[in-house]
């Protein structure tokens, strides 16, 4: 088995929802699990992954992974909104699943809404690891397509194109398809 994973998709493809199961599952096997998070997602709750359908598992939150030393115990390292820590902080998580044998399950997104890779998803796939596309259907009224992208919109429901990429939650973006994606992205009266 492959010890360095990442699980993306776009938003509201259940990525933490599945960390959480994972988590569970792993855990109740009897299997020492930690799991990690930015800190600065306090959307939910400081110390716990929060899913939209209610889930929650208690985690460690870190503003990077510096100073993170697993314990001896863990056997599964579990990393939630892996995208908003540093390219330098899945190095540490090579380290750790090469050196010491842990297998590490990142779960996160791939790509901004401007279809730029964020910089520690690109670190994941330049260093190798599983990936593992997680589905969810365009959320344009009425399609039924694989959502592939994102689309951040202002106040105004005006598409944004510029700006801060980390921001978090999911109240100003859609999960989209392709075709609505560079439909909606590049029409006239965008917001720059």
């Amino acid at each position: 088995m492959a010890n360095l994973h990442f699980h993306y998709g776009v938003m509201n493809s259940s990525k933490s929802a599945a960390l959480i199961m994972n988590a569970y599952n792993m855990s109740r096997s009897g299997n020492v699990v930690e799991v990690i998070k930015p800190s600065f997602d306090k959307r939910y709750s400081v110390q716990e992954i929060v899913s939209r359908i209610g889930l929650t598992w208690n985690a460690s939150a870190m503003p990077n992974l510096d100073t993170y030393v697993p314990r001896m115990a863990t056997k599964v390292i579990f990393v939630d909104e892996v995208q908003f820590f540093a390219p330098s902080d899945i190095d540490k998580l090579v380290q750790i699943a090469d050196s010491q044998g842990k297998i590490v399950m990142c779960y996160g997104l791939m790509v901004d809404s401007n279809e730029q890779m964020f910089p520690a998803s690109k670190r994941l796939v330049e260093v190798g690891a599983k990936l593992h596309r997680m589905d969810s259907n365009c959320q344009m009224n009425g399609c039924m397509k694989l959502a592939t992208h994102h689309l951040r919109f202002n106040k105004d429901g005006k598409v944004v194109h510029a700006g801060e990429q980390f921001e978090l939650g999911d109240v100003n973006y859609k999960s989209v398809c392709r075709r609505h994606y560079y439909s909606l992205y590049n029409m006239q009266d965008k917001e720059r």
